[in-house]
């Protein structure tokens, strides 16, 4: 039974049946004693395809030259969120391949947009930058940045061609939190040749990271990538990677990613029920959504409908604060544990 210091075995991400079940209500139970049963509901907007990068995972990656790139209008996206968001969501993740110049041309100007004429908490998913693009993008008003990591194999990384290499990656993630960013990152689990203690390896990795939250997302194969034939992750394995994650970090956020609902039937409320406390709802206009191909065409989109007919269904209820504020108030606690009482 997991305990304080808790580290996975290979024996927890292979739990089947009654172990699985008792596995999973343990971290649900672990949850709900961080979280309360409440749910950070964010919206997602995906404003460029275009990417520099060549992973062999993604849909999007540059060699693939008969993809239909775009780049949205930061004017459009900010009307979107500022008079049609869904009255749930509290925050927005803006998100893109990796792409400067949609960094500079679309999510700068939506962020400060977004800053001055609403209070949603803002994340951006944009890859690694430079310091000064950092800077500006929190100047603007945005405060948490997700980096995924991928793969904690530093050949295996190299091998899929994934962002720069493992180092840089995690050079970029160490610099983002130094300079007071809220930091969350992520891995796959189920990629092709990838060894029960390759995935213990994440593990490991997460642990050391300066992070505030952790994804795991299930391999899917993706249309036109160098893995298009292997098989979908095994969602047992990806979801108690989720429960493994609460249990040996239980003030994480861990998000529920779309993707479990390729990988399994309900495999939302699958991971909701193994310990993931943050759902997001796609609201990327539909001219652009079908060229957004992280996995293939064939998305599974989580509206607002799906999401919180899911968050309903597990007894769950959205929260009424921001994930931003959440972090904001999580440091303040800090600091005041720290002030001595006669200060």
């Amino acid at each position: 039974m997991p305990t304080k210091g808790y580290f996975p075995t290979e024996a927890d991400l292979g739990a089947q049946g009654a172990k699985q079940k008792t596995f999973h209500e343990l971290a649900a139970a672990t949850t709900r004693k961080h979280f309360g049963n409440k749910i950070f509901v964010r919206a997602v907007v995906e404003i460029s395809n275009f990417c520099r990068e060549n992973c062999h995972y993604c849909g999007m990656r540059r060699d693939d030259k008969d993809l239909h790139r775009f780049r949205a209008r930061h004017e459009q996206l900010a009307e979107l969120l500022i008079q049609h968001r869904p009255a749930s969501v509290t925050d927005v993740n803006i998100q893109a391949g990796e792409d400067p110049v949609a960094v500079r041309e679309i999510a700068l100007p939506l962020i400060k947009t977004l800053s001055r004429e609403t209070n949603l908490g803002i994340s951006v998913c944009l890859g690694t930058l430079t310091p000064q693009l950092y800077d500006e993008l929190q100047n603007a008003g945005a405060s948490i940045f997700i980096m995924k990591f991928e793969n904690a194999d530093a050949q295996q990384y190299e091998l899929l061609e994934a962002p720069g290499t493992l180092d840089e990656r995690i050079t970029h993630i160490r610099l983002l939190a130094e300079k007071n960013w809220n930091v969350s990152s992520g891995f796959i689990a189920g990629l092709p040749g990838q060894s029960p203690r390759d995935l213990l390896k994440n593990f490991e990795l997460a642990r050391a990271l300066p992070l505030n939250g952790c994804s795991v997302s299930p391999f899917i194969p993706g249309e036109k990538t160098p893995l298009a034939k292997f098989p979908t992750a095994d969602p047992n394995e990806t979801f108690n990677c989720v429960a493994a994650l609460r249990l040996m970090r239980p003030d994480w956020v861990i998000p529920a990613v779309s993707a479990f609902n390729l990988a399994a039937q309900d495999g939302y409320r699958r991971g909701l029920r193994a310990g993931a406390n943050l759902v997001t709802i796609n609201l990327t206009p539909d001219e652009f959504r079908g060229d957004y191909i992280i996995y293939k065409r064939d998305r599974f989109i989580m509206t607002e409908q799906r999401v919180l007919d899911a968050v309903a269904a597990e007894n769950l209820e959205p929260s009424k604060m921001s994930l931003a504020d959440f972090y904001r108030r999580k440091k303040l606690n800090v600091v005041a544990e720290k002030i001595p009482v006669s200060a």
